[in-house]
């Protein structure tokens, strides 16, 4: 698959990708090497990852990290729980030793996380680690076997090597440097917040039913908000949640009814701080500049 036809076939499930994207997701896939995707919260990376599976027809295996992910809940454990009650069913048949060990040790007992889970499925899934930047420095150790041999050691079992290997696609906010070690092994592309026509390409994709003028104007709304000098910039599917609540009540120019749009402010400003700056003035001087 070309990247042109890639990019029209994540189109036909929603997602507006440009050149750039896709032409990296391409890449990622023909070559094989995970792709990381950095960018603001809210510009539709981890998207990518869902519509790409979409759009390939295969399993989405989905890792969120967070502070303290490690090796057990990242890779694998094992379930102890059933290992005790096989141990209390074999005593009770008299049987020990080393087979009981062996036993409580296999494949059967190995409760596989997402990274083991991606490199044992029978189609390419695609893997998504989403904001990488929030586990520790040291979990990005355990990612890097699997990213560069596609393999797993499991000191009981040995060496689990991929019967696929998945399409990777790895998420950060920027919230701390990734290692040196991670970023070589992936190919890269910054997602920034899409430009008027991307954007309104999306919405029209997403919201089919919107009116041209509406549209045009939620969308330069939003642009405009993000200018402004806002704790958590509105991302795209706040614009798309702006955009069904205009909808569903009716409106059809911004305009018209500043304290309506006031109201629907909800779905785009997402703290205190930056509902108090955006008045129903600073809303409606906003919203006449992108009428």
């Amino acid at each position: 698959m070309s990247w042109t036809e890639l990019q029209t076939a994540l189109a036909a499930e929603g997602y507006v990708a440009s050149d750039d994207l896709a032409v990296a997701l391409q890449l990622a896939v023909s070559l094989e090497r995970p792709l990381l995707l950095e960018g603001a919260a809210g510009v539709g990376k981890t998207e990518v990852a869902r519509t790409l599976a979409r759009a390939r027809d295969t399993r989405l295996i989905r890792l969120q990290c967070y502070e303290g992910l490690d090796a057990a809940q990242a890779i694998y454990e094992w379930n102890y729980q059933r290992q005790l009650l096989s141990i209390r069913a074999a005593a009770e048949d008299g049987e020990t030793g080393a087979a009981v060990e062996a036993r409580i040790f296999s494949r059967e007992f190995l409760l596989e996380r997402p990274l083991l889970a991606a490199i044992t499925q029978e189609v390419t899934p695609v893997l998504l680690i989403d904001e990488i930047d929030r586990a520790d420095e040291e979990f990005e150790a355990y990612l890097l076997e699997i990213l560069s041999d596609y393999q797993v050691s499991v000191p009981e079992l040995g060496t689990i090597t991929a019967t696929t290997r998945p399409i990777v696609i790895l998420t950060s906010n920027g919230t701390r440097d990734l290692s040196d070690a991670l970023r070589r092994r992936c190919l890269y592309t910054y997602v920034d917040y899409p430009d008027h026509a991307t954007e309104l390409a999306i919405l029209k994709a997403r919201c089919p039913d919107v009116e041209a003028r509406l549209a045009a104007q939620v969308i330069g709304f939003v642009q405009k908000l993000r200018e402004e000098d806002l704790e958590k910039t509105p991302g795209i599917a706040e614009m798309l949640d702006f955009a069904a609540a205009l909808m569903g009540l009716g409106i059809a120019d911004l305009t018209a009814n500043p304290s309506v749009l006031q109201a629907t402010l909800t779905t785009l400003l997402k703290t205190q701080s930056d509902q108090a700056q955006i008045t129903p003035e600073v809303a409606e001087r906003i919203a006449g500049r992108a009428a």
